[in-house]
């Protein structure tokens, strides 16, 4: 067995995060565990992880669960398409497999969500199968112990990746050696300020030797971040509330929302007023702005919103807003994204 297995094992028992995913051989609270902390920090992603096993404690009342249930659950985790990939597969996973979770990660990344990692984390966790996981915890810690110049976002950078992954698994305890992995990733060999003197690999670094720890995971490039402009319509009308639900592949789909008007850039209130989307909604009420809430900016992975939130009050609704009215004192029962929930909490009272 290669050198590295056991050192990390051994750290790995001394230091390792006590996790309650980490308890279980259930391969449906690991998956659920997995999905969850997929671009999320295991101290966010605990307390849904936590929620979600109370109200679905298995995979067959998360597959009969509304879609609106799961994403009001899942509301401020960020990147939706997760939870409804997690409600899709859940379903898929009752009706293609009678309940029971597959074990080979071929059948498993036949799932909606379930890519290589996920699929390599619960064949490994739950069903003690010989499959290295690869998330950007691994990514690094190899890059690293190797000191791997090909970046790790390439056909090339992948392979290599993969097949030194494979090769320091330890195939007897596959599911603890992975988990330790990325703990060590997580804890240790983190991206800025990795504790390098306190590394137990710190002999068989290669990265470490040349000086190049810093420079470790080379990336090819990053996409270039979109900039939007929402103006939110908060409209009010004796007791209703005008809420939408988002539509089409674009972010926050499922999500409910004020009435929007999107912009190319910034825009001043009349002349979103002289909207013919804006005209349908009020008609010929007199309306009246009571309010304007100018919000942070709201930051995405790859866009930055700048959204703005105008607060009106009108006697009487056209039949296009007549549609979308709910009751105000249930607008807190929908699914809202993150930006919204920091408006109701923080300014809407």
């Amino acid at each position: 067995m290669n050198r590295i297995a056991p050192i990390l094992l051994d750290w790995y028992a001394r230091s390792g995060r006590d996790l309650p995913w980490r308890r279980t051989r259930d391969p449906y609270r690991i998956w659920l565990s997995e999905v969850i902390l997929q671009q999320t920090r295991v101290g966010q992603g605990l307390g849904y992880y936590l929620r979600f096993t109370e109200r679905f404690p298995d995979v067959c009342s998360l597959a009969a669960a509304s879609e609106d249930e799961i994403l009001k659950l899942w509301q401020g985790l960020g990147y939706y398409s997760r939870a409804r990939n997690l409600h899709a597969a859940a379903r898929e996973i009752v009706g293609r497999f009678g309940g029971e979770f597959p074990a080979e990660p071929d059948a498993l990344r036949s799932l909606p969500g379930v890519g290589d990692y996920t699929a390599a984390a619960v064949a490994s966790m739950a069903f003690g199968l010989p499959y290295a996981v690869l998330d950007g915890n691994v990514f690094r810690v190899l890059a690293r112990l190797f000191d791997v110049e090909v970046p790790v976002d390439t056909g090339a950078g992948r392979r290599i990746f993969v097949e030194l992954a494979q090769s320091l698994l330890d195939t007897e305890r596959p599911g603890t050696y992975n988990q330790a992995l990325m703990d060590f990733g997580a804890l240790l060999c983190t991206p800025a300020q990795p504790r390098c003197g306190e590394c137990p690999l710190a002999g068989c670094c290669l990265a470490l030797a040349a000086g190049t720890v810093a420079l470790r995971p080379v990336k090819q490039g990053r996409t270039k971040v979109r900039e939007r402009w929402f103006h939110y319509l908060h409209i009010s009308c004796e007791g209703r509330t005008l809420l939408c639900r988002r539509e089409g592949r674009d972010i926050w789909q499922g999500l409910y929302e004020f009435p929007l008007l999107e912009t190319e850039g910034p825009a001043d209130f009349p002349a979103l007023a002289a909207r013919s989307d804006f005209r349908e909604l009020l008609g010929d009420a007199e309306w009246r702005l009571v309010g304007t809430v100018v919000m942070p900016r709201h930051q995405l992975s790859h866009q930055t919103i700048h959204a703005t939130v105008y607060r009106i009050e009108t006697p009487s609704l056209s039949a296009a807003a007549a549609a979308l009215a709910v009751d105000t004192a249930a607008v807190g029962d929908y699914a809202v994204p993150r930006l919204l929930e920091r408006y109701l909490l923080e300014y809407d009272g």
